[in-house]
């Protein structure tokens, strides 16, 4: 056998960093003897300004879902009660 079939070294084109590699926000390095915030279970930051700085983007997003879907449900309301008040016809048919 040749010598390449043992190779284990790091093929960089592939590479793929671990999640835990880098910060989530600024991207930064983390260092293996710091602490590491997490956030959402698996999301990495190396600080808590930047934990909190993501906490705060994702609360302000989530306001503005709920802001934009209250008032997509409104708006489907306010047509159904306009399709409510046409005038509808009484009476009798006879199909033969």
């Amino acid at each position: 056998m040749g010598s390449d079939a043992y190779y284990t070294g790091c093929d960089y084109e592939n590479y793929q960093p671990h999640f835990l590699d880098t910060c989530f926000l600024c991207h930064r390095t983390l260092s293996h003897n710091n602490d590491i915030f997490m956030y959402r279970g698996n999301t990495p930051f190396c600080s808590q300004e930047c934990r909190q700085e993501q906490i705060e983007m994702d609360e302000a997003s989530e306001k503005r879902f709920k802001l934009s879907s209250s008032k997509r449900s409104k708006s489907v309301r306010q047509i159904s009660e306009t399709d409510t008040k046409k005038a509808v016809r009484t009476g009798t048919v006879a199909v033969a």
